[in-house]
This record gives structure tokens, C-alpha cells and sequence, in this order.
């Protein structure tokens, strides 16, 4: 038996309040829920991973934590973490669905691999492409003038992209906040928009062309998910650049959405998709077809932000950037024992072993709401 053997797995619930309210074309959020996968080894070493749902995109904390908790754990402890195809694998075949809980267990293997072998996360993906990516902020307060402030003081802080959050009021408040940022910020601002889903089929391209006046870099899921056919025909019909987000979750939908030209950009989330080596196939399809990639989240603390964080260093050609933000300018607190690191605009990406951080355990006492763990072996 190895002594990197897996002993134990915990699995924590967390609930971080936020500074602000967020709305989306699909809802509002407050704060971050999420689940954090522990692993712990013969050896004495513990890696980490984040499971970041959101019920009306992915899924719920509670179905992701029972996920790991009660299907996933007994095919998990006994084994040598090193061994992460074979046991994502064996996850895929006893449970279906549940990416998110499979992005946490995958993330917290890959972490005890980089810890065993000396490699960080990205070097285990083939390597980094870049050391820091520039970072993006999502604009997405009711209250405009609240966010302006906030706005600014990302500008002092060298943010210099802004995703507005649209959809959730009417078309005139859109058009608003855009002209606003435009005429504040100039030319310098990168603007992009996101309506989670937020309008209508049947209007949707004539509301995008009013948008256009103000130079946005792209549109992020304009329509449902499943109006796949719509998505592709809006992205003929605009000039800006069209995001598909929501309807693409895996390498299948990847693919089709690439031979149906859906969209000139995939979103990467790690925890749609079920983990780091699924983002990096489904850039993979993307890059064959010509479709950009852009470094997307949930509502995650910085242990899912580093992870994703790795990705985006391995990214062969990413050009738009990632919107690792939370922990750093949305939560009211963060759980890990270093800050995340941003600074002048970017994601700066670790060189340590493994993942590059972990929770301190003060701040997960602290706000965990339910720990699960059994017996070690």
C-alpha cells in the first residue's frame, strides 16, 4: 500500500455573507455557499477542493455535499490520490450528474498529487502558459451609485474590466449603467455584459445592437439554455462577440455547440463542467474550432478561485481574461490562511506544490454550518 494512501475525507459546509446583493438575469445571490472536499493521506498530507453550486444554474450545497458525503467517499478513501483518472472515473459510473462535486474531489486529488510529486496544479495540467491573468469584476448591484463606488475604487486597486449583470431590470437601466462607465472611464474600460439567461428569444437581438454603441468585448448567455438554436442565430445577427455559459456544461455540449457555431466564446467553469482536465477538453474543442475561452466562476471562496486560478495559467491561448473576484471584492470574509492573490489588476498564479493554499482552520470553524466525516482507515 502507498504512504500517500487516502485515510480520511471530510466534507464541510460553508456560509460566507457577501458586502452586497448581486442580480442576475436568473436571480439574486447574497452570499457564498459552497462545499469544501478534504482529503487527508497515510503521510499526513491534506488536500482541498470547492464544490460552488447554485440551485438555479448547477445544483444545491446540500445534494453536493450528500454526493460526496455518501456516494463518492467509498470509492475514494483506500486509494492512492495519484490515481485521478481511475477514481474520476469510478465517480462518473456510480454517480450521475453532480459536476460540482466532482470538480471538489478531482481539485482536492490534483492537490495531494502536486504535493506528492513538487508540481503545482498547473504544471500537472502541462504546464503554465502565463504566471498572471488579468482579472474581471462583475457590475450587478440594484443600486447603480453603490456600484459606481465600488467601481472606482477597483480602478485605484489597476481593474480595468467590468462585467455588467443584466436582465434584471428593464433595458433602459442597462443602457444607463453602460453610458455611465463609458462616460467616467473612457476608452480605457473594458466592458463586458452577462444576462444569465435574462431575455426573451424573440427580442433579444434588437436589445444586443442597442448595447452596441458602447463597445462591449462580448454578451454572455443572452437567451436559455436550451434555446441553443436561438443562441446561434443571435450570434450570426450581432456584431459583438456572443458567450454561451449556460448551454455548455460538458465535452458533449462543447462539441455540438462548436459544429452548431452557438457562440465565438465558452465560459470555463470548473464546477459546471466537473473539473479541471473537463475545462481543459472542452478548451481544447473550442481552440480546434476557433471559439475563445474566458475564465468564468461561481460563487466561490478562494480555494475554488485557485483552482481555477491553475486552469487559466494552462490555457494555451486565453486572451479575455478570468473573473476570480469573490473572495477578494463580493464576500465579506474569506476562509483561507493567505489572502487570494490579486494585485494591480491580475490573478497572480502560485508556484507552490499543489493547489497553493488551504482553509485556515479558524475561519472554517467559523463559518461552517455542517461537517461530514466518518472513521479513518
Amino acid at each position: 500500500m502507498s504512504d500517500h494512501v487516502i485515510t480520511r475525507m471530510r466534507v464541510h459546509i460553508v456560509s460566507i455573507p457577501a458586502k452586497a446583493v448581486h442580480s442576475h438575469g436568473s436571480g439574486d445571490v447574497s452570499g457564498i455557499n459552497a462545499v469544501l472536499c478534504e482529503l487527508g493521506t497515510a503521510s499526513g498530507l491534506t488536500g482541498w477542493g470547492e464544490a460552488s453550486p447554485w440551485p438555479v444554474f448547477t445544483g444545491t450545497v446540500e445534494g453536493n455535499a450528500a454526493a460526496l458525503h455518501v456516494h463518492l467517499r467509498p470509492h475514494v478513501v483506500g486509494q492512492d490520490p495519484r490515481l485521478v483518472e481511475p477514481i474520476m472515473a469510478q465517480a462518473g459510473r456510480v454517480l450521475v450528474g453532480h459536476p460540482e462535486a466532482k470538480a471538489a474531489l478531482e481539485t482536492a486529488l490534483l492537490d495531494l498529487t502536486g504535493q506528492i510529486s513538487g508540481l503545482a496544479i498547473a504544471e500537472l495540467l502541462g504546464g503554465r502558459h502565463r504566471s498572471q491573468i488579468p482579472l474581471s469584476f462583475s457590475v450587478a448591484n440594484p443600486d447603480f451609485d453603490a456600484d459606481m463606488e465600488d467601481v472606482a475604487a477597483l480602478w485605484d486597486d489597476g481593474v480595468r474590466i467590468f462585467k455588467l449583470k443584466t436582465g434584471f431590470a428593464d433595458h433602459a437601466f442597462d443602457l444607463m449603467r453602460l453610458e455611465r462607465l463609458r462616460a467616467r472611464f473612457g476608452d480605457e474600460i473594458r466592458l463586458r455584459i452577462d444576462y444569465n439567461q435574462g431575455l426573451s428569444a424573440h427580442d433579444a437581438i434588437r436589445q444586443i445592437r442597442d448595447l452596441e454603441a458602447f463597445r462591449p468585448e462580448f454578451v454572455e448567455q443572452p437567451v436559455k439554455m436550451h434555446e441553443r438554436a436561438a443562441l446561434a442565430e443571435i450570434t450570426r445577427a450581432v456584431a459583438v462577440p456572443i458567450m454561451a455559459d449556460e448551454s455548455v456544461f460538458n465535452v458533449r455540449e462543447a462539441q455540438e455547440g462548436a459544429a452548431a457555431r452557438i457562440a465565438r466564446i465558452f465560459s470555463l467553469k470548473i464546477a459546471k463542467s466537473g473539473g479541471l482536465r473537463r475545462c481543459m477538453e472542452i478548451a481544447a474543442i473550442a481552440r480546434a474550432a476557433g471559439i475563445e475561452v474566458y475564465g468564468g466562476c461561481m460563487f466561490e471562496t478562494s480555494i475554488a478561485h485557485m483552482a481555477g486560478a491553475h486552469l487559466m495559467a494552462a490555457i494555451p491561448d486565453l486572451t479575455l481574461g478570468c473573473e476570480f473576484y469573490m473572495s477578494s471584492y463580493y464576500a465579506a470574509a474569506d476562509i483561507a490562511h493567505t489572502a487570494f492573490p490579486v494585485s494591480g489588476g491580475h490573478v497572480h498564479v502560485p508556484d507552490a506544490p499543489g493547489l497553493g493554499t488551504a482553509p485556515d482552520p479558524d475561519a472554517l470553524a467559523r463559518y461552517r454550518t455542517a461537517l461530514m466525516s466518518e472513521g479513518e482507515v
